[in-house]
């Protein structure tokens, strides 16, 4: 069985995923079910009772003196799904054709962790867009997002579930808690969903809790800090970027450093990414001196 787990707080355009979900679950040869955890605490009743007959509507149980935490939700749908196979998908979230059969498919062969593609439902190239690998030949991730995840349940036993201590970048633990434990993820381009990423004040805001968690990333996994600067640079160059500030006061050029990575993302927005990037930093020092 394939329970498809939505996590939902407030987004009133859950309805529309559910209806596109629920017509991908429909036809798959083997019984599915949809399980969403909502945190709305009552406001999106209506769209459960819309969706009765195909979805399985939890309220979230939230807990007095803790905030409510996108890992806290995710390990509460999986408790609560039946399927051997688990399936991932957000709110708001629209699926391009045959994207659950697609994304599923390779666990049926053996795989144990499959991950597929988001693109930015205002065209052009999001923020936080996964570029997809070349299809030649399997690529397995070193880490990726749940917005767009499958797995078989006995993997996410083995590693625990999610840690609910982190409010940003379960994600990423969960992924480097995989690979450590020898799983691996494999990369699915064609099976793609759509999100709206938000305004780009949501996006700032994002950006500096992504970097607080990344820093909070590192101190729980120390060893893989020795390869931060090949495999995660962004988590160096910015913060230290920031703090070299002051050496504008002797060195006026010191800024046009950025030049470098504004050329580089020249196709993307090179404002944008910037914004993106250096918000990001202020986020790891922040996180780097406890606030």
């Amino acid at each position: 069985m394939i329970s498809i787990v939505v996590i939902s707080k407030d987004e009133p355009s859950l309805d529309d995923t559910l209806t596109r979900v629920g017509a991908q679950s429909r036809n798959l040869a083997e019984p599915s079910e949809i399980v969403v955890v909502d945190a709305s605490e009552g406001r999106l009743d209506y769209i459960g009772d819309r969706h009765a007959a195909m979805v399985r509507w939890v309220p979230f149980q939230h807990i007095p003196g803790r905030p409510i935490s996108i890992p806290h939700q995710r390990n509460t749908g999986v408790t609560k799904a039946l399927g051997d196979i688990i399936v991932f998908i957000d709110a708001g979230c629209t699926p391009a054709n045959d994207w659950l059969s697609r994304l599923v498919s390779p666990l049926h062969a053996g795989e144990r962790v499959t991950s597929g593609v988001a693109l930015s439902s205002c065209g052009g190239q999001g923020l936080y867009d996964q570029q997809a690998p070349p299809m030649e030949s399997p690529v397995y991730l070193s880490e990726c997002s749940t917005i767009n995840l499958a797995f078989s349940r006995m993997v996410f036993d083995a590693v625990g579930g999610f840690d609910e201590g982190f409010a940003y970048g379960s994600d990423v633990d969960f992924s480097w808690r995989l690979n450590d434990a020898g799983f691996r993820i494999l990369s699915v381009p064609d099976a793609v969903i759509t999100h709206d990423w938000g305004t780009w004040r949501r996006q700032m805001r994002r950006s500096y809790r992504y970097g607080k968690a990344r820093l909070r990333l590192y101190r729980k996994h120390p060893r893989r800090l020795k390869h931060v600067l090949r495999t995660d640079p962004m988590v160096v160059v910015y913060p230290a970027f920031l703090l070299g500030l002051p050496l504008t006061l002797v060195f006026p050029l010191y800024p046009a450093l950025l030049l470098i990575p504004a050329w580089r993302n020249r196709s993307r927005g090179a404002v944008r990414v910037l914004a993106d990037h250096l918000t990001f930093g202020l986020g790891v020092l922040a996180e780097l001196v406890g606030r």
